[in-house]
């Protein structure tokens, strides 16, 4: 249990059995009547966010979550499965719980999982990881000048816009939260 004294941004409760996290707060004391606490929460397993309002000093649960290292096996439909690099028991969890970060995946890539009371909710790929471009159409010579770019697909079916300068086959630095190219990898 936590106290709304104790709310901050990043900080984990649970609401109905469901984890959220806290994307930000706001401590209100008007002039007449008591204060509290403003809350926009996002759903771990969801990702919806919702506004709750909290009286001061009122206690919320904490939800049971745990992180695990773990790595990445193989798709197989809408399935993807993991093994933990400890117990090196497998788990598996569907297209749509991993959302967006299922382009970044590659097989034997090892990546943080959630779990909340003991079921996959989520994953948490590396902010940076190193790609091979698979397919790029060739750029035009001339065209460097104006700093352009062009569409390039990665090993993992990922598409992301890359410099024109760059071939098929050469290895790239991508941030996962914006998938932006950041670097060619020498």
């Amino acid at each position: 249990m936590i106290s709304t004294a104790e709310f901050r941004n990043g900080a984990k409760i649970e609401i109905d059995g469901e984890p959220f996290v806290m994307i930000e707060f706001q401590h209100v004391k008007p002039g007449k009547g008591g204060a509290f606490v403003r809350t926009k929460l996002k759903s771990l397993r969801t990702g919806n966010v919702i506004d709750r309002t909290y009286r001061s000093g009122e206690k919320v649960d904490t939800p049971n979550l745990e992180e695990k290292n773990m790595q990445y096996l193989y798709a197989s439909g809408d399935d993807y499965f993991f093994m933990d690099n400890e117990t090196y028991e497998q788990s598996s969890m569907s297209a749509e719980q991993l959302g967006d970060n299922r382009k970044w995946l590659k097989e034997n890539m090892v990546i943080k999982v959630l779990y909340h009371n003991d079921n996959p909710i989520g994953v948490e790929v590396p902010m940076f990881i190193e790609l091979k471009v698979v397919q790029a159409d060739p750029g035009v010579k001339g065209d460097t000048a104006s700093g352009g770019s062009k569409p390039a697909t990665l090993e993992t079916g990922a598409v992301v816009k890359v410099p024109l300068y760059l071939e098929e086959g050469e290895v790239i630095r991508v941030d996962t939260r914006t998938g932006e190219y950041m670097e060619r990898v020498k």
